[in-house]
């Protein structure tokens, strides 16, 4: 029996924010279907890891053919950034927030259907937003406003979820809830990616991790990956770094640069 091909295919991937290395030539990949927590300490390349998966990064080939693929077109990818990220001062109301999830599908000229309502307002009663409905985004909680974001994927109907510290900043409620939605989707076969803090939670409800000081410390099983000998080679290899490295040499495999 031949096995799926990965949804996401690393080979060699090197990624370098204002030219410093912030990932070293990472090899691996996500099979479809699967859960898995990208851990690590303070600064080692696990936004940047979900942020060149979903294209904002440009990727530039090198001579070694390092290269990052995934399979699926980008509007059957959903992207959720860290809290700190999202502007909540653009006056929007929850609804039409959420109805952007169903982007993909209309478009840029297309109408809002009945079944794209219906959509939106099965997205909201799962997240327990029923009647926030004409409220501003900005007038959210940290709690509210993670809901609103998790609405919005359940709408888009995504095949690859990528969630970057998605419980960051939530109460112990919301946390409990939308992690119901994250087993929802891995139940469903969809493809979901967490990078994620805190290694209890990691243990008990991501089956598989990857653990990142910048270069790859382990990926694959949970119990195997997040052992005290491989965190604290992370921790020492995260207390090593030269925040004043150049990039990697000229042979080094494919390098994405981000411009200042």
């Amino acid at each position: 029996m031949v096995s799926a091909s990965p949804v996401v295919a690393l080979h060699n991937l090197t990624v370098s924010y204002r030219q410093h290395p912030a990932l070293h030539h990472i090899t691996g990949s996500f099979a479809p279907g699967s859960l898995t927590a990208v851990a690590g300490p303070n600064g080692s390349g696990k936004s940047t890891l979900l942020k060149s998966i979903v294209g904002l990064l440009p990727i530039e080939g090198g001579r070694s053919g390092g290269a990052l693929t995934v399979s699926l077109p980008r509007e059957r990818i959903a992207y959720l950034p860290q809290v700190a990220e999202i502007d909540r001062s653009f006056p929007i109301s929850v609804r039409d927030c959420v109805l952007l999830g169903c982007w993909g599908s209309a478009g840029a000229w297309g109408g809002v259907t009945q079944a794209m309502q219906g959509k939106i307002d099965a997205a909201l009663h799962a997240v327990g937003l029923e009647g926030f409905e004409r409220r501003t985004i900005g007038s959210l909680s940290s709690g509210q406003m993670q809901r609103v974001m998790f609405a919005r994927m359940l709408a888009q109907d995504a095949r690859l979820i990528l969630l970057d510290e998605p419980f960051n900043a939530v109460d112990a409620k919301t946390t409990a809830a939308l992690l119901a939605l994250v087993r929802q989707w891995h139940q469903e076969g969809r493809t979901v990616i967490a990078v994620l803090h805190d290694d209890a939670l990691v243990r008990q409800h991501f089956p598989q991790t990857l653990l990142l000081a910048r270069e790859l410390v382990g990926w694959g099983a949970t119990r195997e990956v997040l052992t005290e000998p491989n965190l604290r080679r992370a921790r020492a290899m995260a207390e090593a770094w030269d925040e004043d490295a150049g990039l990697c040499s000229v042979d080094a495999p494919a390098v994405q640069k981000v411009a200042a």
